[in-house]
């Protein structure tokens, strides 16, 4: 296996297609073919499927690009370092349920990171493609939450995917409202909590999770009580306009950024026992990159805002 085999199967990657890779690469298709027809007879397994309509990854070939990137970054940063002596375009990827403190924390990171030269990345994302993303190395880090409920399950779940749970801080449960919400307005001005029959005349909103819609990769707590309304949506601004809209809810940690959601929500705490640890998963024995270490450090800061 050589170095340029990595670049060769990245590159195609990206583009889908063995022409335009060979293109991008400045190489015949032959040869940029038979490279890759010997890397796979090395690895004893196809990187990619090949059709009339271009070419995708296998299973596989998907796991293998992920560390062939990591490799292939690791080798230009050392280049630019030692034999170069020029600067390198630095990468970095965060995948990430659908949190808003986590977006903030990104945000904070570009800002503070101070070079000139970046390709930096933030998925807000399902859940089992933020343990995927992690798996695979399409993101150095994955944001999301554990409790009492779904530890096991999402534990056995990082361990097959071969990656661990560090936890950051724990959370209360709140219910994230409008504040022209009737049961809102009522909550602000007497100061008590929610009861959970109380929530039951509004809609219930989640985030979808697709074909692994499973109750242990819901990204909000209680996902197992029965709701008379519920409704679903893919990303947070659909989420917003549907609290907004429909006077619903969703379940939250209660840390609130008012600098991208507005000042027209809050988080009002429910009054269960129920609590949630949010934290980061990264690869096993992976050596987490300075600004991986930068992100996490940002996104620590929010301990600070959890409501009480």
């Amino acid at each position: 296996m050589t170095l340029n085999q990595l670049y060769y199967a990245i590159a195609i990657s990206k583009e889908n297609s063995l022409n335009d890779a060979a293109k991008k690469l400045f190489i015949s298709q032959p040869s940029l073919t038979g490279a890759m027809h010997s890397l796979e007879s090395e690895l004893g397994f196809d990187i990619f499927i090949r059709s009339k309509t271009g070419v995708t990854l296998t299973a596989k070939g998907e796991e293998f690009i992920g560390y062939a990137k990591s490799v292939v970054e690791q080798y230009d940063i050392l280049n630019a370092k030692f034999i170069s002596k020029q600067g390198v375009k630095r990468s970095f990827s965060v995948s990430t349920q659908h949190y808003t403190f986590a977006t903030n924390a990104f945000i904070e990171l570009v800002k503070e990171y101070g070079c000139d030269e970046y390709e930096f990345e933030i998925k807000e994302t399902k859940t089992y493609d933020v343990i995927k993303n992690v798996k695979n190395q399409n993101s150095e880090l994955g944001i999301l939450y554990l409790n009492d409920f779904n530890e096991k399950v999402l534990s056995k779940v990082f361990s097959e995917a071969n990656v661990a749970f560090t936890p950051l801080f724990d959370c209360h449960i709140y219910a994230y409202l409008s504040k022209g919400n009737p049961l809102a307005k009522e909550k602000l001005k007497s100061g008590e909590m929610i009861e959970l029959s109380e929530l039951d005349k509004y809609p219930c909103l989640s985030f979808n999770q697709g074909e692994h819609n499973s109750a242990y990769y819901s990204e909000e707590v209680l996902s197992t009580r029965h709701y008379h309304r519920s409704i679903r949506a893919n990303d947070r601004a659909t989420m917003l306009n549907l609290i907004k809209g429909l006077n619903g809810y969703t379940l939250c940690s209660g840390i609130i950024c008012e600098d991208l959601n507005g000042d027209d929500y809050c988080a009002i705490k429910l009054n269960v026992d129920e609590k949630m640890t949010i934290g980061y998963i990264s690869r096993k024995n992976a050596i987490i990159s300075d600004i991986g270490k930068m992100y996490i450090e940002e996104i620590s800061k929010y301990k600070n805002n959890i409501l009480e």
